[in-house]
């Protein structure tokens, strides 16, 4: 009787430094959400002293050129409250931000959230590949809109490593100007996510485990460079995104979550840098094979802003309900709206996924 060993072969071992390389890094999205609540503190603490950059911008102010030394900020004052007048620029994300995660359930749809960027339509995660699985690899491109990142498309792979583990990798594209250089920006440089992981398939399918480790290419969390008081150029590795994605789905329930967190990579020391921690949670019933629904919570948070004047702040804080149909073939629609917990912001919220899995 021979007794099998463990492949030694180059291949393997590159297998296991991509995985512990890409474990390590991802879990530091877990720690950023432990540090929320003691940042909401600090956060209360100094806002009374702190200056609230884009609560201060009137709509009067939107409608003129912004003053030199206040138009670098303007990017800043986006995300760093949600109800300044500066949400009236063009729209386009995130995992959400976040966007940047996708998420699998055991029926073959993925659900994409916004970056969200991640929130997330869905997708077969039950794909084969050359490791000896004899699942077949699976290629999802959705379009999501929402009320706060506006319109951003994304695309998701999963290619199978062996029968529990398959390599990931995804890509976004945030469409919103302001998250660029600014008011005057003309759509040349907007906001691109990338980011590769892996895809722990446990308990016979049902449950879904995805750390992913991403990058961000633009200026909205390096800021660019300052010139004479405006941002200008673009940078390449504008920032870097671990995450977390975790789903189930059984024949009758199904669940995720998702924790990111974008800090900058570039500058950071500087006065234009943001960091943001992106979260998510929702569950459903599934009335059919076809259609599910259920509650959703989600939450974005300005952990870290060098911005003159700035301050971390909760972006939105969101709590709602989503409708999910999905076809055999492949195809995928989902609907979440409600209202923003965060007292600073007026209105609702609403978001949209379609797609299709090959």
């Amino acid at each position: 009787m021979q007794v099998e060993r463990e492949p030694d072969d180059g291949a393997f071992l590159m297998k296991k430094n991509i995985v512990a390389f890409i474990l390590s890094v991802s879990f530091m999205s877990l720690g950023s959400a432990a540090a929320y609540a003691e940042d909401m503190g600090s956060a209360l603490a100094v806002e009374a002293a702190a200056v609230p950059v884009a609560a201060s911008t009137s709509p009067q102010q939107i409608s003129r050129d912004p003053a030199p030394e206040a138009s670098h900020i303007l990017a800043a004052s986006v995300l760093a409250n949600h109800s300044s007048p500066a949400m009236v620029l063009p729209t386009a994300g995130s995992y959400s931000f976040g966007a940047a995660a996708t998420a699998e359930t055991s029926d073959g749809v993925i659900a994409l959230t916004s970056a969200e960027a991640g929130s997330f339509a869905a997708q077969d995660s039950g794909m084969s590949g050359s490791g000896g699985s004899s699942r077949e690899p699976s290629y999802t491109v959705s379009l999501n809109q929402d009320s706060f990142f506006g319109f951003y498309p994304s695309f998701n792979g999963l290619i199978p490593v062996d029968e529990k583990m398959d390599f990931s990798f995804y890509g976004i594209f945030w469409t919103k100007p302001a998250f660029g250089l600014g008011q005057g920006n003309t759509g040349d440089d907007l906001w691109t996510e990338f980011g590769v992981g892996v895809n722990f398939n446990l308990a016979d399918g049902r449950l879904k485990v995805k750390p992913q480790i991403g990058i961000t290419n633009g200026s909205l969390l390096s800021g660019g460079s300052i010139v004479g008081g405006n941002t200008a150029g673009s940078r390449f590795l504008d920032g870097i995104v671990p995450s977390l994605t975790i789903n189930y789905s059984d024949d009758k329930f199904e669940a995720e979550y998702y924790g990111g967190y974008y800090a900058a990579l570039r500058q950071r020391d500087g006065n234009a840098a943001l960091d943001f921690l992106h979260t998510w949670i929702n569950a459903g019933y599934k009335v059919s094979s076809t259609v599910s629904f259920g509650p959703h919570y989600e939450l974005l948070y300005n952990a870290r802003n060098t911005y003159p004047g700035g301050r971390a702040n909760t972006t939105y804080e969101w709590l709602g309900g989503y409708v999910q149909i999905s076809l055999a073939k492949g195809f995928f629609a989902r609907f979440t709206g409600g209202t923003d917990l965060d007292d600073d912001n007026a209105g609702d919220f609403y978001k949209m996924s379609v797609g299709m899995s090959f």
